[in-house]
C-alpha cells in the first residue's frame, strides 16, 4: 500500500480523469497575495465537476475496478462528503449503485449533492470512524465492495491534479496540503517524487482533529478526539496508516489551523477571488498565513491547492458575516 504511482501511471490515470473533465486551472490573485507577502498560486480543484479534487480519484478507482470484474457488485463507502460524491459521480457513469455512510450531523448540501448522483445515503454514528465500521459491516452483511477511504488507485487519480500544478508551475517551493484520510497528501508526494520536483510539502490539519499532527510527531499512530469543526473534511480520528508512514517521510512540516484561521482563509478567498471554498478547501491558505513570516513562505512561490467549495450556504454565511478579531 506504501508503493507510490510512477509517472506513467499517474498519466494513464490522468487520461482516464481528463475523459471526464479538463485539468483544473491555476491562478495568481494580486489581493491574496497581498496578504501573505509573497508569490502565490491557487490550484482551483474547486472547479471540478463536484466541486472538490476527490472526484480524479473515484473517476480512477471505478474505471480500474470495473475492468478487473465480470461483474460489478453495488458499493458501499464511508465520507464527509467529497469522497462520496466522487464515488457516485464516477458510479453513475458506471451503471453502478452505490451506498454512503455518513455521520449524523454531516453537511445537508453534501448530502443532498450525494442523493442528487443516485447515491442512497445512511447516516450513522457520531464520526466518521463509526460511520466507516458500519459501512465495513454492511458491505459484509449485503454483499458490498467496501470503497476504503485510501488506495493506490484514488492516490493516482488524485495525483493527476498535483502533476497538472507541479506542471504549469515548475517553480513552487513550497505546498500545503491539507490532511483529511491522506490520500490528497499521498497524490503531492506521488507527483513531485514521480516528476522530480524539489517542492516542500507542509501537511495541514485542523487544530480539532490532530491525529495525524499528533502521529507525525510521535512517529507512531496515534487516535485523537475530533471536535466540532468547519473544517470537516478533516474531521479524522484515526490515521491512514499507509498515508501516515508517507508524511513520516515526506512531510516537510504538519501544522494545526483553527476554525478562525480557516475562516478567515474563507473569507479572504472569496474576497481577493470571489472563489467559495469549503473548510477544508480554505485549509492550505489558513495554514500558508499562519506561516506568512516563516522562510518556508516569505520571499517563496508558495502552492496552495484550493481542494474543495462545498460548504453549505448558512455556515457561508456566517462565515462570511463574522467579524475578523
Amino acid at each position: 500500500m506504501n508503493a507510490l504511482p510512477t509517472l506513467p501511471e499517474i498519466e494513464a490515470a490522468a487520461a482516464i480523469v481528463h475523459g471526464a473533465m479538463p485539468p483544473t486551472p491555476q491562478f495568481r490573485w494580486p489581493l491574496l497575495e497581498e496578504a501573505l507577502g509573497t508569490t502565490a498560486w491557487v490550484k482551483h480543484e474547486n472547479h471540478t465537476p463536484t466541486g472538490a479534487f476527490k472526484v480524479r480519484g473515484g473517476l480512477v478507482y471505478l474505471h480500474r475496478y470495473a475492468g478487473r470484474q465480470a461483474h460489478l457488485p453495488g458499493l458501499v463507502s464511508a465520507t464527509r462528503g467529497n469522497h462520496g460524491q466522487s464515488l457516485a459521480y464516477a458510479a453513475r457513469r458506471h451503471g453502478v449503485a452505490v451506498t454512503i455512510v455518513v455521520p449524523h450531523g454531516n453537511s445537508v448540501e453534501k448530502n443532498a449533492a450525494m442523493r442528487a448522483l443516485g447515491a442512497t445515503l445512511i447516516e450513522h454514528g457520531d464520526d466518521f470512524q463509526a460511520s466507516r465500521e458500519y459501512a465495513l459491516a454492511l458491505a459484509e452483511r449485503v454483499g458490498l465492495h467496501m470503497v476504503p477511504s485510501y488506495h493506490p488507485d484514488l492516490v493516482a487519480g488524485v495525483a493527476t491534479g498535483w502533476l497538472e500544478f507541479f506542471r504549469a508551475s515548475p517553480d513552487l517551493e513550497t505546498v500545503f496540503v491539507p490532511i483529511g484520510q491522506g490520500s490528497g497528501f499521498a497524490g503531492a508526494v506521488a507527483a513531485r517524487q514521480a516528476l522530480g520536483h524539489r517542492a516542500r510539502i507542509i501537511g495541514v490539519v485542523s487544530q480539532q482533529a490532530p491525529a495525524y499532527l499528533l502521529s507525525w510527531r510521535a512517529r507512531q499512530t496515534l487516535s485523537a478526539p475530533v471536535g466540532a469543526t468547519i473544517a470537516d473534511g478533516m474531521a479524522c480520528r484515526v490515521p491512514e496508516p499507509a498515508s501516515l508512514a508517507l508524511t513520516f517521510q515526506h512531510a516537510d512540516d504538519i501544522v494545526a489551523v483553527s476554525d478562525a484561521e480557516v475562516a478567515a482563509a474563507m473569507r479572504l478567498y472569496y474576497a481577493a477571488t470571489h472563489n467559495v471554498a469549503e473548510g477544508a478547501g480554505a485549509a492550505a491558505l489558513a495554514a500558508a498565513l499562519q506561516l506568512k513570516d516563516d522562510p518556508r513562505v516569505r520571499g517563496r512561490v508558495v502552492g496552495l491547492p484550493l481542494t474543495g467549495a462545498n460548504v453549505d450556504a448558512p455556515v457561508l454565511a456566517g462565515v462570511l458575516q463574522e467579524t475578523p478579531r
